[in-house]
């Protein structure tokens, strides 16, 4: 270990770039076995490894990374999948750069090891040898309803299983994974990776009931009364807007449509065509990794051109620096401290562009991030066809709350305590639905989390 000095930060391969923006697969290469084991081998084995106690999992980073340097590759696979309900999945998307390798002690001068590589490079390197989740089967009598299939509903059911409880997982759409499947795109995550996951908790015991929205086509009365606990991991959908003129607009999308949609095409669901964005000048509005998803997606689709206007400058930007990095090279431009102030519309009520106000970072505020100021008189005009509004989400709230007595917050994000209970007995809740629009690393933790208790409430 601690090969730092003679070994500099590899990054993973990525395809080139006219190759990649011609379809939806992954733009990242697995690390090989040499670069992956002497990669790890930078690792200085801190005594307060900062790369653990970053992750919201606390994933035991530099234990695997001292096995894959030893080539134990079999222990560095039990150790990742130990903390982690699907480290090839957090491997390829959680933003490392502001978590593990954000703290790693050679960040500073050095490189932080790619953490994030290694970690997807672990999983599939075991999977090739034929290595998976270990799963006891089902031991006990005890039954838990999860509803919502997204991160942390995944993340609790694979703990629950762990523990023999039996498992039925209720997802509205056609298929499970939430955000995974229909949100984030395949250049960054290949659907088959988030299936095979989903197939090895149905084999574990689960059960999957798909395209059941809960309180339409099934009572959450019905589901709760046949279970012994129940989770409730609905993630968080709702758009926010920028509340201007004209937002409703024909060419105006919310992201989450329009990346679920373009998803839809690609599995040969039916979807709405008229996210499809091909000739067409596409407008971004947003500066997170959604606002990425969406620039890349269409670019991919065939749009005409792609700009991103973001209200702060490009070193206040939210999302992830890799993110940020491919959308440049894959041809999205960028506006920096510009906000929206109006849609502008034709007479028949399709967007042509949209005005925008000039902006500057004055005070900070009590998160001691600057404030947006607009500039007087600096408002200018963006042509386009299709404006995409990238601002974030909060979270949904069904109806079968208020109607069972589960308790939100002014925000709408169900209330639990610290064992993750809601104010109903026996009804869990964690993920997006419990704390407003995070990461997926967040929600798997949160997800693992309220199972734990699960297990400790039905098993003792």
């Amino acid at each position: 270990m601690q090969n730092f000095v003679n070994e500099e930060r590899c990054e993973p391969r990525k395809r080139s770039t006219g190759d990649r923006v011609k379809d939806f697969r992954e733009i990242y290469e697995i690390l090989s076995k040499e670069d992956a084991s002497l990669q790890a081998d930078r690792c200085i084995q801190c005594g307060d490894p900062f790369c653990h106690s970053k992750c919201p999992l606390h994933n035991y980073i530099p234990f695997w990374l001292k096995a894959t340097s030893a080539m134990k590759r079999d222990l560095a696979f039990n150790l990742s999948n130990e903390s982690n309900p699907y480290p090839e999945i957090t491997g390829r998307i959680c933003p490392q750069d502001r978590l593990c390798e954000g703290d790693c002690t050679l960040n500073d001068g050095h490189g932080a090891i790619t953490i994030g590589a290694i970690e997807t490079f672990i999983s599939e390197e075991g999977f090739k040898k034929g290595l998976k989740p270990s799963f006891p089967g089902i031991t006990t009598k005890k039954k838990v309803a999860i509803i919502g299939a997204g991160p942390a509903g995944l993340a609790c059911a694979t703990y629950l299983l762990r523990a023999g409880i039996a498992v039925s997982m209720y997802e509205r759409q056609n298929r499970a994974g939430g955000l995974l499947t229909y949100g984030i795109p395949g250049f960054k995550l290949d659907k088959e990776v988030v299936a095979r996951r989903v197939r090895w908790l149905q084999d574990a015991g689960m059960t999957l009931h798909v395209n059941t929205h809960v309180g339409k086509e099934m009572s959450f009365d019905e589901i709760a009364h046949s279970h012994d606990a129940l989770f409730l991991g609905v993630g968080a959908e709702s758009p926010r807007k920028a509340n201007i003129a004209n937002e409703n607009a024909n060419g105006v999308f919310m992201a989450i449509d329009f990346l679920r949609s373009i998803q839809k095409k690609l599995f040969s669901e039916s979807y709405d065509k008229k996210f499809e964005v091909k000739g067409k000048n596409v407008v971004v509005i947003g500066g997170g990794d959604t606002a990425m998803d969406c620039l890349r997606t269409s670019i991919r689709e065939g749009a005409k051109s792609v700009t991103c206007l973001y209200r702060r400058d490009k070193y206040n930007m939210p999302g992830s620096k890799k993110e940020f990095k491919n959308a440049i090279e894959e041809g999205a431009e960028f506006v920096y401290n510009v906000t929206p102030k109006e849609i502008l519309v034709n007479s028949e009520g399709q967007v042509i562009g949209i005005d925008m106000h000039k902006t500057i970072l004055g005070a900070k505020d009590a998160s001691c991030r600057q404030c947006v100021e607009i500039v007087k008189g600096g408002d200018f005009r963006v042509d386009g066809d299709i404006i995409i509004f990238a601002l974030g989400f909060t979270p949904s709230v069904p109806t079968f709350l208020a109607e069972n007595g589960i308790e939100v917050n002014k925000s709408g994000c169900i209330v639990v305590n610290a064992e993750y209970q809601t104010s109903k007995s026996g009804v869990y809740a964690g993920g997006d639905c419990k704390r407003g629009s995070d990461l997926v690393v967040t929600a798997a933790k949160e997800g693992r989390d309220a199972a734990l208790s699960i297990i400790k409430k039905l098993l003792g």
